[in-house]
């Protein structure tokens, strides 16, 4: 008998002597273990609310629906299933549902699946379900909507549209031209004026939540390059006006990722790929 048979041996024998033989996972109906539906390779996991603050998902989009939301070659695209949770937590059928930067319309169709009233804007529309406007002037009346859904640009990476209001245009680096301005002082400006539009049209009560990532750029003549604390700023620009629900940290499945010359760069450079979100949720108040 081997070492490893001798050890397997004792094992057994202690586990019988104590009464703590190893029990089989308890079988549901049909014989199946407790542990939910089983996913096939290649299909996506049945939907489900999220019960704590790390999110996880493994595809953008969620099986089940009416059409696949958003459109797959948009760049930039917001995960369907974020939204999904959201509407799910915060909203009810037939409430209005406001994203003021709709991009390729994924919030809509979200919408469309979950009976809610979808309302999109864009200052690059993708579809005729999208209203051409500009975040900072949304054409709503005071007081609106129900919910508001918002994935803004984290400074200059992805070229959105060829309009010089594109807020995707303005670099959230930028070394201010007068002292005492942050950095990127015309971004953070400009989020501003979105921020408090949204504020503007949404109900008393009612909630907002905003999908960021911070971001980093390399920088000639920077060490180590400029890291952008995005999600930081505007979370202090929002909690002047909202009160803060709860911060939750949504896990980024990009395949980019997996680029080994990607991590070598990292390891060399010294800096960290983005691996995360923030989905900051907030609550308009009556006061």
């Amino acid at each position: 008998m081997s070492d490893r048979d001798e050890i397997r041996r004792k094992i057994n024998d202690e586990l019988n002597a104590n009464g703590d033989r190893p029990r089989k996972p308890r079988q549901g109906r049909g014989g199946r273990s407790d542990r939910g539906p089983r996913t096939r390779p290649g299909q996506r996991p049945e939907m489900r609310i999220q019960t704590t603050t790390l999110w996880e998902y493994p595809s953008q989009h969620y099986d089940g629906a009416k059409r696949e939301q958003g459109s797959k070659d948009y760049i930039g695209a917001s995960p369907s299933w974020v939204i999904w949770q959201l509407l799910q937590r915060y909203t009810r059928e037939n409430d209005t549902v406001l994203d003021p930067m709709c991009g390729s319309g994924t919030t809509l169709d979200v919408c469309a699946d979950l009976n809610r009233k979808g309302i999109g804007f864009d200052l690059n529309p993708q579809r005729k379900a999208i209203t051409k406007a500009d975040a900072r002037e949304i054409p709503l009346d005071d007081e609106s909507v129900d919910f508001v859904f918002i994935d803004p640009p984290y400074s200059t990476h992805i070229d959105y549209s060829d309009d010089e209001r594109c807020i995707g245009k303005l670099d959230a680096s930028v070394p201010p031209e007068h002292p005492g301005q942050v950095m990127g002082h015309e971004y953070y400006t400009a989020m501003d004026q979105v921020i408090d539009e949204i504020y503007r049209v949404l109900r008393p009560n009612r909630y907002m939540a905003l999908y960021v990532s911070d971001s980093f750029k390399k920088t000639k003549g920077v060490k180590g390059g400029v890291f952008m604390p995005i999600g930081f700023e505007l979370f202090g620009i929002m909690a002047h006006s909202f009160r803060p629900v709860d911060i939750i940290s949504v896990v980024r499945h990009n395949t980019k990722l997996q680029r080994g010359n990607w991590h070598k760069a990292a390891e060399e450079q010294n800096f960290f790929l983005r691996g995360f979100n923030y989905l900051f949720i907030m609550k308009k108040t009556d006061d």
